[in-house]
């Protein structure tokens, strides 16, 4: 890996309500390069990935957050997503009365446009021009294979389990994030839908974007390939290796690998 690599997690701990969940977890990722991040549940992997966005319920009580170079954990959430950082949710809110282009535009001028400049004056930047997102949207759409009736639609209201996932694939095509993180996007999905889901996935993969899969199965990655595996129990990444790390898992299953650390630490 690099030596400087775009997103560095150093010695992380996370407490919730004063329980410690993540132990002193590591990580890096590179621009260009996919990880995933498999483990049971309640193993912590859900909490890192809020943790990452600077969720107010997760305190980081050592460790640091390094995204680009620059220590992350002072920032809001939105400071975060402006920085470039972007996730994707496993279980996406509905928002009746909302259409989903409002608010795909709407997302868009917060990250080129906030309300107020860092002097708290107006910005001098201004929001997407409206044809400019329409066909900026349209593209996107198209890359998908979406319908574009699907815009006009409230936000997750009525969605399918399928949608809500290419819903989230449609912001982060639109948005363009230095760094995604989406936290069990395979969950609730039947086979075809994953299918569609992870060519979602692929096609907006590029060298520029760094991509972290938290997933509790190996079928995801079946159809989005990590170069990295990584194994979270107990709040620890406990093993990294290839692409065969997942394969193992699915033989094995995490209760072999669960029983080796308690031996360890014992």
């Amino acid at each position: 890996m690099s030596q400087t690599p775009d997103l560095l997690v150093k010695d992380l701990h996370v407490s919730v309500e004063g329980k410690e969940i993540l132990k002193g977890l590591s990580l890096e990722i590179n621009k260009g390069e996919v990880h995933a991040l498999m483990g049971p549940n309640g193993s912590g992997k859900s909490t890192f990935a809020n943790t990452l966005m600077g969720h107010a319920k997760y305190e980081v009580t050592k460790g640091d957050i390094l995204f680009k170079g620059e220590s992350i954990l002072e920032m809001e959430t939105d400071e975060r997503a402006r920085a470039g950082l972007f996730m994707a949710f496993q279980y996406p809110v509905a928002i009746p009365g909302l259409t989903f282009a409002s608010f795909l535009r709407a997302a868009i001028n917060a990250r080129i446009a906030p309300s107020l400049g860092e002097d708290g004056k107006a910005p001098t930047k201004k929001g997407i021009p409206p044809k400019e997102f329409r066909d900026l949207m349209r593209s996107k759409m198209a890359m998908l294979k979406m319908d574009e009736k699907m815009a006009m639609r409230y936000l997750n209201d009525g969605f399918s389990g399928g949608e809500k996932k290419r819903a989230e694939m449609l912001q982060m095509a639109m948005l363009e994030p230095a760094m995604a993180v989406l936290d069990e996007t395979d969950s609730g999905l039947d086979i075809d839908a994953l299918r569609t889901v992870s060519d979602g996935v692929n096609a907006l993969m590029n060298p520029e974007m760094g991509l972290l899969l938290i997933t509790h199965y190996q079928r995801l990655l079946n159809y989005v390939k990590p170069q990295f595996v990584h194994v979270l129990i107990d709040g620890r990444i406990v093993r990294s290796g290839g692409p065969e790390l997942a394969i193992e898992l699915e033989e094995t299953g995490y209760d072999a690998m669960e029983a080796e650390m308690a031996v360890a630490t014992a």
